[in-house]
């Protein structure tokens, strides 16, 4: 059961999650984070740490969308290992509904 990352992160990318992950398996993206499924180990110890609330378990309905582009995106983007500032501004897109259409990109994080 690993978790993912959905689009609430995006124009957020708050990185609590990272600072607290055993087994280093986020990537970063320019305007959001991702999970790699396969090396998640179901701790679960960054789901209560994302400030926007968007780690699911992928037993959760709103994971199956996310499943595949976290795998896709984390073996594109660079591994982040530690944390650092959210985005600017990213108080305000808490919560908001159809980032994805709206912001996401392709582009890789810095990675750290």
């Amino acid at each position: 059961m690993p978790y993912v990352v959905t689009d609430q992160c995006i124009k957020c990318k708050y990185t609590d999650c990272v600072e607290v992950c055993p087994v280093d398996c986020f990537y970063e993206g320019e305007v959001m984070l991702v999970i790699h499924p396969d090396e998640c180990i179901d701790c679960g110890v960054c789901e209560p740490e994302c400030p926007p609330e968007a780690i699911v378990p992928d037993t959760d309905d709103k994971a199956e969308a996310w499943l595949e582009m976290n795998r896709t995106y984390a073996e594109q983007w660079p591994n982040i290992t530690r944390q650092i500032d959210p985005m600017e501004g990213a108080d305000s897109f808490k919560g908001v509904d159809g980032k994805y259409d709206k912001y996401f990109t392709e582009a890789p994080g810095q990675g750290s």
